[in-house]
């Protein structure tokens, strides 16, 4: 089994259980850990993946927390971090009926990960590095030690996934620079997931399937467009394919993709990293479906690591 190395934010979803209503709005909140790449973590590992998360939290009660809650899932916490001189990452979560959310984020430790904090990361020991942070654009330490991470996982030649994570309130006034970054990584990665949303964003074109092509035409990589309850538009060497998803009631979104992908890891995990570049377009087919219905379990839960709880290899049967 291949070791995955995830790197990014681990922060502390405050949610709001008054359902329904703003941020502005709500009154009741619970604690649940998170961040996008630790969230995929947790997921390869709880599916029986070997993942390693690489991130920053602060020593405090809530770091404590997230570290204690990685290891509980057997995530190898080698890389992350505590520093006194930073609070934990905080992300204030609002839930509608739907099941859609809107985000506030009170920034810390997270964005403080240094290239001299992963300067003793081997990536030989690692054929699969995922970048999935939604954080790690934004100016600061961070978006350097991502860069230099991404770099250094072309140079060692490991399968790169990548996935966006674009967040409004975060790029709201700077959605050019967002596009430009993320093109950036689809151009050298190995496997990317957007989800139609930010398919249309990056891009720059009016519907999927020209987002789709644009993609295509600037990437050898894999691709996954997430299409909610339609179900992912997987894209292999210029040709497209619909991947259906499974029927669900939705109590809540958050963690859904980070399933997602850390499913495609973790069966990708599976084989050796001379097989990751052989794939068959048929192989690739049946990864997104087995994904796909990773994603959809986690919504019928609240909070991606109560959902994780849920996740083992009998859900792809």
């Amino acid at each position: 089994m291949i070791d995955i190395l995830c790197i990014g934010e681990a922060l502390i979803d405050m949610i709001c259980t008054d359902k329904d209503v703003s941020l502005s709005n709500g009154e009741n909140f619970i604690k649940k850990p998170g961040g996008a790449p630790t969230n995929v973590a947790a997921a390869i590992a709880a599916l029986g993946g070997e993942a390693y998360l690489s991130a920053k939290v602060g020593k405090d009660p809530f770091g404590d927390h997230l570290v204690a809650v990685m290891k509980e899932f057997n995530v190898r916490t080698n890389f992350m971090l505590q520093d006194a001189n930073y609070f934990t990452t905080f992300a204030f979560v609002s839930l509608f009926a739907n099941g859609e959310r809107d985000f506030y984020f009170n920034r810390g430790a997270d964005a403080q990960l240094s290239k001299e904090d992963v300067s003793k990361i081997n990536l030989q020991q690692f054929p699969i590095v995922h970048f999935g942070s939604a954080t790690g654009f934004l100016p600061g330490p961070l978006q350097v030690t991502y860069d230099y991470l991404f770099e250094k996982a072309k140079a060692n030649n490991c399968f790169i996934s990548f996935d966006p994570n674009y967040r409004q309130l975060l790029f709201q006034n700077d959605q050019a620079f967002f596009a430009k970054k993320s093109w950036e990584y689809i151009e050298a990665c190995s496997f990317f997931k957007v989800s139609d949303e930010e398919a249309l964003l990056i891009t720059g074109e009016k519907d999927i399937e020209s987002a789709a092509s644009s993609f295509s035409k600037r990437s050898k990589a894999i691709f996954a467009i997430t299409l909610g309850k339609e179900g992912t538009l997987l894209g292999i060497n210029g040709q497209t394919y619909k991947v259906d998803s499974l029927p669900i009631n939705a109590m809540d979104t958050t963690g859904a993709g980070d399933a997602f992908v850390g499913a495609v890891l973790y069966l990708l995990s599976l084989k050796s990293p001379q097989e990751l570049a052989s794939i068959t377009n048929e192989e690739w087919q049946t990864i997104i479906a087995k994904s796909n219905k990773a994603g959809a379990r986690t919504c019928e839960y609240l909070g991606a690591m109560e959902a994780f709880k849920h996740l083992n290899k009998n859900i792809f049967n």
